[in-house]
């Protein structure tokens, strides 16, 4: 296949595969934790630039997959004692089924309905998980620390855990770019140019729409179940967290949204930053309007992100840059 010859693609693979095989060989904990953040980033910014990048229709509320996928992968593990891979499968799954069934009914609006949509049904997610009992209502599920007993222990769990999720990271990626040099992804992007002239030219909106939602709702879920599952516990407040879902969207901007490699380089970037300010006695406690200027700032002065300002200014590197 001709992506296997592509130089985009091996730059996109190799920066995610180089950078936890790195963390690997040192083997510091330290560092691991902070790549963990920067892959768990890389992963929710991909899979949003799937409807946000291609379609054009800005999702506030991508954080709901982390959140409910997460929790069923949680519950299936901490209450019934199932696999961690089925966990993050079956959390995934859900994930899915939600997306499409959600998908079906707000992908009808479009622009600030569609991202008005999106708030509400993160709020009324949390809200629902809230007051579930099975999962434990406020005060959310807690994982016995035998669990980790299968895994080597506490420590090497973490281990484990780092490394299923940089071998999701490196799917997400290779899936990002095989969808946006597909069939499929073409009828995206022509949705995002103009969409009812794609329905005229013969694209079926709103099923490319909502199989999009569908298959960007999949990997925030696996993230969940592995965060959660690292942490130990799982509350309705930490698993739909709204600032979370705005951090999420400037990396995509702030990269580049529509390019694959936009998010990578926009979740590295924006994490670096975020770890500056956050221990900044100034800035602790102003990061998030920070990050509102920093969204502002690219949507008027540089609307293709950071990826999207050097295509243009040096078109050599375009088949680098996708």
């Amino acid at each position: 296949m001709s992506f296997w010859r592509s130089a985009g693609f091996w730059i996109n693979v190799l920066l995610v595969a180089i950078g936890g095989a790195v963390v690997l060989l040192i083997h510091q904990d330290t560092l691991r934790e902070t790549v963990f953040t920067i892959l768990m980033f890389v992963i929710l910014a991909s899979s949003l630039n799937i409807i946000m990048g291609l379609t054009g229709y800005v999702n506030f509320g991508h954080i709901v997959f982390f959140g409910l996928g997460g929790y069923f992968g949680f519950f299936l593990l901490s209450q019934l004692g199932w696999p961690l891979y089925l966990c993050m499968i079956a959390g995934g799954a859900l994930s899915v089924v939600i997306a499409l069934v959600v998908g079906a009914a707000v992908l009808r609006l479009r622009g600030a309905y569609f991202a008005l949509a999106t708030i509400g049904i993160n709020e009324a997610a949390r809200a629902f998980v809230a007051n579930f009992a099975p999962f434990g209502g406020a005060t959310g599920l807690y994982v016995n620390f035998s669990a980790y007993n299968a895994y080597g222990g506490s420590s090497k769990a973490l281990w484990w855990i780092f490394t299923l999720l940089w071998i999701v990271t490196i799917i997400t990626v290779v899936v990002c770019y095989l969808v946006k040099h597909s069939r499929f992804g073409l009828g995206l992007i022509a949705i995002r140019e103009d969409e009812d002239a794609a329905m005229v030219m013969g694209v079926k909106t709103p099923w490319a729409k909502t199989a999009a939602f569908a298959l960007s709702a999949f990997f925030p879920a696996l993230v969940g179940t592995l965060y959660f599952f690292k942490n130990g516990n799982v509350e309705p407040e930490d698993a739909f967290r709204f600032q979370l879902s705005l951090e999420i969207l400037v990396m995509v901007m702030l990269g580049g949204k529509g390019y694959v490699l936009g998010p990578i380089i926009g979740a590295l970037a924006y994490e670096r930053l975020r770890g500056v300010l956050l221990v900044s006695p100034l800035f602790k406690n102003l990061h998030l309007a920070l990050s509102g200027a920093i969204l502002l700032l690219i949507v008027l002065f540089m609307p293709g992100g950071l990826v999207g300002w050097v295509r243009d200014r040096l078109p050599r590197l375009r088949r680098w840059l996708e």
